[in-house]
C-alpha cells in the first residue's frame, strides 16, 4: 500500500498553482480572474501545511491561515468592487476597464 508523502502535496500544489497562474493569464472576466488567485492562494497554503507537517512545526501551518484572512479580505473588496463596476458599466469583462473614466 502507497503512502501519501510530502511529494505528493507540492506536486499538487504545484498542479494548482500552474493552474492558477494560467486561469490569470487567460481570463477575460473579472469574476473568473478572482476565482483564478484564490487557486493561487490554496495551492501555497497546501504547500505550507504539507512542508509544515513534514518537519513537524505549525508556524507554516499559522502562515497559511494568514494567508486565508488576506484571501478573505481580498474578495470582500473585490466583490464590492465588482458590483459597483458592474452598476457602472453592465459589464465585468476586462476589456471595459480600459475605458475608465474619472
Amino acid at each position: 500500500m502507497m503512502e501519501i508523502g510530502l511529494n505528493h502535496y507540492l506536486v499538487l500544489s504545484t498542479i494548482l498553482f500552474a493552474i492558477g497562474l494560467l486561469g490569470i493569464m487567460r481570463r477575460r472576466n473579472l469574476l473568473m480572474l478572482f476565482f483564478a488567485t484564490e487557486i493561487l492562494l490554496n495551492s501555497v497554503n497546501i504547500a505550507f501545511a504539507a512542508i509544515s507537517h513534514f518537519y513537524g512545526d505549525l508556524s507554516g501551518q499559522m502562515f497559511a491561515f494568514f494567508v486565508i484572512a488576506i484571501a478573505a479580505s481580498e474578495v470582500a473588496v473585490g466583490l464590492g468592487l465588482l458590483v459597483v463596476w458592474f452598476k457602472r458599466s453592465g459589464s465585468i469583462d476586462l476589456e471595459t476597464l480600459k475605458s475608465m473614466r474619472g
